[in-house]
């Protein structure tokens, strides 16, 4: 309501300038002229209030619009009829200046009409397609292609509900992963659990140190969710100090040497000496720790694991390398995501919970970092961080 009164009374007063300045009048037409004005500013004031209370209990914007428009053509043609009366206009000539604004508010309310239906019915579009989203369809969208600020909305929920599509797709995909790695473990620990009480089990001792194992991974997988969890909810906390990549990557191979002389793999480092970086070690040892295992993985026995740490300019760069299949081309960009694996067999031996490598791309590049598989032959993940 204030920005109407404002507005009129602008409108009013750049109207009273231009009289003054392109018209001759004396005292008593300024008179006239002001109160003429003046009345018909309040009359268009009124006139507003109601349109306003009028349209919010219109159930349709279409008459929301027309009655808009005709408000619009009726307060200009009380404008110029109340200016003519005042002219003194003859009697026929003022019944056709009235007659011509009636013909211009019918036409007026043709050209709102005409306006109004691409609109209503792109905004009909728009509130169907946002009732259907409500009720779980996701496959809705508006149709709506249009240049305006409704155009933009349109775009806007269609965006929306791409993005819903594909965080539904992306957490079912996450409960089916969940429930496969929990899965596996729980039933091989079930059916050790019964063998023993059943006292039916061949060599206890090996199937408790199978329960163990089994256990273990339960607890890694658990550990990988909640870092996850953390670095989706934008948690992740690090604690950056300077460091040496090169003492990082060793210590990381002495934790993973039990894992790899089980399948007699030899695992090296390769470095030029202290590679000074600023990060926090216990996350960039994460790092070493989840590639070195995808590499021991899938590296075929007896074989060969590297690690190449070196230097690139103001990168420190790091290359974990084994002589298994590699990584196929086509799913570059998706073994990062969580759960991805290049095997969808999804076989707990050969795939691991397909955590390692998303977990991996987060912290490198929460430390400003870039990660990425290389061509190969044979497994190849490299990472680059800024050298501190």
């Amino acid at each position: 309501m204030r920005k109407i009164t404002w507005a009129l009374l602008l409108v009013l007063v750049i109207v009273l300038l231009l009289a003054e300045l392109t018209m001759d009048v004396s005292g008593a037409e300024r008179r006239q002229l002001y109160l003429t004005f003046g009345v018909m500013a309040g009359a268009t004031f009124a006139a507003a209030m109601v349109a306003l209370r009028l349209a919010k209990r219109f159930r349709s914007l279409r008459t929301s619009l027309l009655v808009v428009a005709f408000a619009a053509v009726a307060v200009t043609g009380a404008v110029v009829a109340v200016a003519a009366l005042t002219m003194f206009i003859e009697p026929h000539d003022l019944t056709l200046v009235l007659v011509a604004i009636g013909l211009g508010v019918g036409l007026g309310g043709v050209v709102a009409g005409a306006i109004a239906r691409p609109l209503t019915k792109d905004l009909a579009a728009i509130s169907h397609t946002a009732e259907q989203v409500a009720q779980g369809d996701l496959a809705a969208r508006t149709g709506v292609e249009r240049a305006d600020e409704l155009g933009r909305a349109a775009r806007a929920l269609d965006e929306m509900i791409d993005a819903l599509q594909m965080s539904e797709s992306e957490r079912r995909n996450l409960l089916s992963a969940i429930g496969h790695d929990l899965r596996t473990p729980m039933g091989s620990m079930q059916a050790a659990v019964e063998a023993l009480q059943d006292g039916v089990a061949p060599d206890p001792p090996a199937y408790l140190r199978g329960l163990g194992n089994d256990l273990e991974h339960l607890r890694h997988l658990v550990d990988d969710l909640f870092l996850l969890a953390r670095i989706d909810a934008g948690r992740l906390e690090l604690s950056p100090i300077g460091v040496d990549l090169s003492e990082l990557a060793d210590e990381a191979v002495e934790a993973i040497t039990p894992s790899a002389a089980k399948r007699s793999i030899e695992v090296k480092v390769e470095s030029p000496g202290r590679v000074a970086v600023h990060g926090d070690p216990a996350a960039l040892g994460r790092v070493f720790r989840n590639l070195l295992t995808n590499a021991i993985r899938h590296s075929p026995a007896s074989e060969e694991v590297r690690v190449v740490v070196g230097v690139d300019g103001d990168q420190a760069v790091t290359t974990v390398r084994d002589q298994g299949p590699g990584f196929p081309e086509q799913d570059a960009e998706r073994l990062f995501d969580p759960f991805a694996r290049a095997d969808d067999s999804r076989n707990r031996e050969s795939g691991g919970a397909g955590l390692g490598l998303a977990i991996a791309k987060s912290i490198v590049e929460a430390h400003g970092g870039r990660i990425s598989l290389g061509a190969g032959p044979g497994g190849d993940v490299r990472f680059s961080v800024p050298l501190g």
